[in-house]
């Protein structure tokens, strides 16, 4: 028992050591003595011990690269492009892959490079932002032809970033101020201007209706003075009689609105001592005459009343 047990510990580990697991989505390549002896996909498999050995794994999943390229444009600009590459290991061409290429991130990097510094220089910066897509077209054809023959394929190249020298980021930030500063300049002013005219039109028929307002005013003023003496008239007053007595009515309206204000202050400065008696005298005079036309007109009414 002594004698085998090593034996068997041997044993088992050998066959432990045939079997190996290969994980989903990745290619396992076989050497025999140094040969390449298969490719094994994803899955359980079996191999003889020190006979044969992994040599190694290959991923088969969808990788991304990024490439920061700096580069001269047309108008001597010098501006930093970020590219990325995302590529894939061709499930059949796993051999190709693995032998035929031992650094394909530095091979795309070199490719990216070239394909970039010819295309870039050709154009104007603003034509860079305008046109990075045809800088992704044409990296990813020129990576297709070369990197196909070595098992890769290209899926997809994209310019992420643009990123221009900070002088020119600032100089392009004060143009594009500027011009905005310049459009809302404009704007305003077609506010102000549209303001200054709307305001001169509604100045305009404010005056037209205050106008209009006076009018009507005084044409009501004057038919309702023109009713006032046609009243007076019926009584037996004359037209001049009631002239002056809608005078002297009005003139005492006029100073009970004053006195109806505390703070108002009323100065009356005839011409003459001579013109402020005569002027008093015909005050008391048509206040006179008016309380005779009162009297007038209330016995009038009573006459009629009793005719009735």
């Amino acid at each position: 028992m002594i004698f085998y047990a090593p034996l068997l510990f041997f044993a088992i580990l050998f066959v432990l050591a045939a079997f190996f697991i290969v994980k989903q989505q990745t290619a396992a390549i076989v050497e025999r003595f140094g040969k390449f002896q298969s490719i094994r996909q994803s899955g359980l498999h079996l191999k003889i011990p020190v006979v044969d050995r992994i040599a190694g794994k290959l991923s088969l999943k969808i990788q991304q690269l990024d490439v920061i390229i700096e580069t001269k444009t047309l108008d001597d600009v010098f501006v930093k492009l970020k590219v990325s590459v995302q590529y894939k290991v061709i499930k059949t061409k796993v051999y190709d892959a693995f032998y035929k290429l031992d650094y394909p991130q530095d091979q795309i990097t070199s490719y990216v490079f070239d394909v970039v510094r010819a295309e870039v220089p050709k154009m104007r910066l603003d034509d860079v932002f305008v046109k990075k897509d045809d800088i992704a077209i044409a990296v990813k054809s020129e990576l297709n032809d070369a990197m196909m023959e070595y098992g890769y394929d290209i899926i997809k190249t994209l310019v992420t970033d643009i990123d221009p020298d900070a002088q020119v980021k600032e100089a392009m930030n004060r143009i594009n101020a500027s011009e905005r500063e310049k459009v809302a300049a404009q704007y305003e002013g077609d506010a102000q201007r549209i303001l200054i005219v709307e305001k001169a039109k509604a100045e305009a028929e404010s005056k037209r209706l205050q106008g209009q307002g006076i009018a009507d005013q005084r044409r009501e003023i004057a038919r309702g003075l023109e009713e006032s003496v046609e009243v007076l008239n019926k009584v037996g007053i004359n037209s001049q009689e009631a002239s002056a007595l809608i005078v002297v009515t009005q003139h005492y309206d006029t100073l009970q609105s004053i006195g109806a204000d505390t703070n108002s202050n009323l100065i009356l400065l005839p011409n003459s001592p001579q013109a402020g008696s005569d002027m008093l005298n015909n005050m008391i005079a048509s206040f006179t005459a008016s309380n005779q036309i009162g009297e007038a007109m209330k016995k009038a009414n009573e006459n009629k009343e009793s005719e009735e």
